[in-house]
C-alpha cells in the first residue's frame, strides 16, 4: 500500500478576491493581459514591481514582470504594513510554509533561505506572524507563477526603513546567493496621497536614486522629501544588491499612479516598474 503524500504546510491567501480575482481562471486571464503589454523578456539582477490591487498596479506589474526572465528561485523583499512581527530587528523570513495562491502553492527555497538565514542573522528570523496578513508578496505572487510555474520563493518581510540594515541584508543575499541565477524582487508602491501632480514630482526624486541603484540615496530622499513610500528598505536592498552583483544601472518599464484608474488625482499612490541591472 502507497503511503499518503506528505502534507505540505501552508500560509493562507489574506487578500484573495479583494486585492485580485479568487477564481483561477478569472485571475490568469487578468494576468495574460497585464503580462502581454510587456516587450521581449531580458534577464536583470532585479526588478521594483508594485503590490496593490490588480485594478490599479496590474498594468505596471505585468509590465516589468513581464519584461524579465523569471528563474526558478525568486525572493521576494516585502514591507511590512501590518507591524506584526516578532523579530527584534524587523526582518522576517518564511520557510516552513508554502505560500498559496488561486494559481496554486509556491514552496520555499529552503537552501537559499537557509543559507540566508545564516549569514543574516540576527536581521532575518523565521517568522510566520509577519506573514500572515502581508499582502506585499502575496499580490505579486500570482504573476511569478504565471511567468514560471516552477518557481520556488524566499519570502522576506522587513520591518525597517534604515539604511545600514539595508546594506547588511543586502551583503548577506550578495553572499547566500552567490553564483546561483535568482531573481530579487523588491515589492513597493511609491508616494501615498499626494495630488497627482505632486506624487509625480515625488516619485521623480525616488526613481532618480533607483536609476542610479543608490539604496543610500532613496532612503535618504525619503526621509528628507517626507515621502511615504513603503517599501523603501526592500527597494533600497535590492538596489544595493544589484550594486554588489556588478550592475550599474537601473531601467524604468512602467509608471502610473491610482488616479489614472479612479479619476481621483487629488489623492494618489505612485507606481513603478523598474528593472534592475538588466542585461
Amino acid at each position: 500500500m502507497t503511503a499518503p503524500a506528505a502534507v505540505v504546510p501552508t500560509r493562507h491567501p489574506a487578500v484573495s478576491g479583494t486585492f485580485y480575482p479568487s477564481l483561477p481562471g478569472r485571475l490568469r486571464a487578468d494576468l495574460r493581459e497585464y503580462l502581454a503589454r510587456a516587450g521581449r523578456p531580458r534577464r536583470a539582477v532585479g526588478i521594483l514591481a508594485p503590490h496593490p490591487a490588480l485594478l490599479y498596479g496590474g498594468p505596471v506589474a505585468g509590465a516589468v514582470f513581464g519584461s524579465v526572465v523569471v528563474p526558478d528561485t525568486v525572493v521576494v523583499l516585502a514591507p511590512n504594513h501590518t507591524g506584526r512581527s516578532i523579530s527584534l530587528e524587523g526582518g522576517s523570513i518564511l520557510l516552513s510554509r508554502a505560500y498559496r495562491t488561486p494559481l496554486g502553492d509556491v514552496a520555499p527555497d529552503q537552501e537559499l533561505g537557509e543559507a540566508l538565514l545564516e549569514r543574516a542573522a540576527p536581521l532575518l528570523v523565521e517568522d510566520m506572524v509577519a506573514h500572515t496578513e502581508e499582502h506585499g508578496i502575496e499580490v505579486l505572487l500570482p504573476f511569478v507563477q504565471m511567468r514560471n510555474r516552477d518557481v520556488r520563493i524566499v519570502p522576506i518581510v522587513v520591518g525597517w526603513r534604515d539604511w545600514a540594515r539595508s546594506r547588511s541584508l543586502a551583503a548577506a543575499l550578495h553572499e547566500a546567493i552567490g553564483d546561483r541565477e535568482v531573481l530579487v524582487v523588491a515589492s513597493s508602491d511609491l508616494s501615498h496621497y499626494e495630488t497627482a501632480a505632486h506624487a509625480e514630482a515625488k516619485d521623480a526624486v525616488l526613481l532618480e536614486a533607483v536609476m542610479a541603484l543608490d539604496g543610500e540615496a532613496l532612503v535618504r530622499a525619503v526621509a528628507i522629501e517626507n515621502i511615504a513610500m513603503c517599501g523603501v528598505a526592500p527597494t533600497a536592498t535590492a538596489c544595493e544588491y544589484a550594486r554588489l552583483r556588478g550592475a550599474t544601472g537601473a531601467e524604468l518599464v512602467s509608471y502610473s499612479h491610482s488616479g489614472v484608474v479612479t479619476g481621483d488625482v487629488e489623492r494618489v499612490v505612485g507606481y513603478a516598474g523598474v528593472l534592475l541591472g538588466a542585461e
